[in-house]
């Protein structure tokens, strides 16, 4: 059996001299054109380019990098990649960014403050130029870290008094579901959130509900009150305490999200209850799914996808040098649609 020639050469890979004597120009004009640090006649560009695609040339990113303290990369860190509202924030974020030139590097923390800290730690020790992060509590280390290293930085979904951020009144919105309710008639409200802990949006929610009741004269029953995992098992869980906990259920209940709705609705639909005429169900997020629900769900749409776009701006400005807002506030709306409905008998 004949075996394979096996090239003792070393491989070499083109380098700028070689793409300079392709393209008839100099190395310095090559530099140029690949570095984007000076104009360059349009002849001489498209030389340049059409001889590096031709010899499969890669610039030494790593070392431009360093040259210019430019790495053109961009970090993010969000509680859940799988929520809807998250990965609608992702894709804008990342293409405003793209139309400047720079790069996405996303992670998940889980809704951990400690794996915030290791995420974005990692992003910063590999160099980006920007980093976003979700809500308002964060490790006191992270925050240092930022400062130290001069990070600009944006944090998406809240209102921060001391941080440049992009997002919406949690508590606000929260409300303006719970009136929502009150105003149909509903009494007896509840709520099934995910994790609250080092959640500033999720605690603000309770309370912007809670504030609502109050002010016309009313409480939340702590067996009405449930915090769940997140998810549509979630929702069905936190649904199913509620019944369990031998006090009158509710005739209306406010979800974190809206696969905690979806899965609330299963749930009420397994038992025989009619949505909305035995029970109201408000979601949040306005995910893709929510309007195609039978009845269609009642949500509170946070505009997920300009907050990115905002946030994206926000950070293309810092990074150029340029003056930016502080804080952007995009006001979350209520969206009404069938599953919600005056209670079928008022208490």
């Amino acid at each position: 059996m004949t075996k394979p020639h096996i090239s003792q050469e070393p491989l070499r890979f083109p380098v700028t001299k070689d793409v300079a004597e392709r393209a008839g120009v100099s190395t310095a004009t090559v530099s140029r054109v690949l570095n984007g640090t000076a104009r360059v006649r349009a002849d001489k560009h498209e030389a340049v380019m059409k001889a590096a695609e031709e010899l499969g040339f890669v610039a030494n990113g790593a070392a431009r990098a360093l040259s210019m303290r430019r790495f053109m990369a961009v970090g993010a860190v969000v509680p859940n990649i799988e929520n809807e509202a998250f990965i609608r924030l992702l894709s804008s974020f990342q293409e405003r960014l793209r139309q400047e030139g720079y790069t996405l590097i996303a992670a998940n923390s889980g809704y951990d403050i400690d794996n915030v800290l290791r995420e974005a730690t990692f992003l910063i020790e590999r160099g980006i130029d920007g980093l976003m992060l979700v809500g308002d509590i964060h490790h006191p280390l992270l925050h240092a870290r930022i400062e130290r290293q001069k990070i600009p930085m944006v944090q998406a979904f809240t209102l921060s008094t001391e941080r440049a951020c992009i997002g919406f009144d949690n508590a606000t919105s929260a409300a303006r579901a719970a009136n929502y309710l009150l105003d149909l008639g509903h009494i007896r409200i509840g709520v099934i959130s995910g994790l609250r802990k080092d959640n500033d949006r999720g605690g603000a929610r309770v309370d912007g509900i809670r504030k609502a009741l109050a002010a016309r004269g009313l409480t939340m029953l702590p067996e009405h009150d449930v915090e769940i995992s997140y998810g549509i098992g979630g929702g069905r869980d936190g649904f199913r305490q509620m019944l369990a906990s031998g006090v009158e259920p509710p005739t209306a209940i406010i979800c974190g999200t809206d696969q905690i709705a979806f899965g609330a609705m299963i749930e009420a639909r397994s038992r025989g209850l009619d949505i909305p005429g035995d029970l109201s169900v408000i979601g949040h997020n306005d995910s893709d799914f929510a309007a195609f629900l039978s009845p269609p769900l009642t949500t509170i749409n946070v505009h997920s996808a300009a907050i990115g776009r905002a946030a994206g701006d926000h950070l293309v400005a810092r990074m150029a040098g340029r003056p930016s807002v502080r804080l952007t506030e995009i006001d979350a709306e209520l969206i009404a649609r069938g599953s919600t409905a005056p209670p079928r008998r008022r208490t």
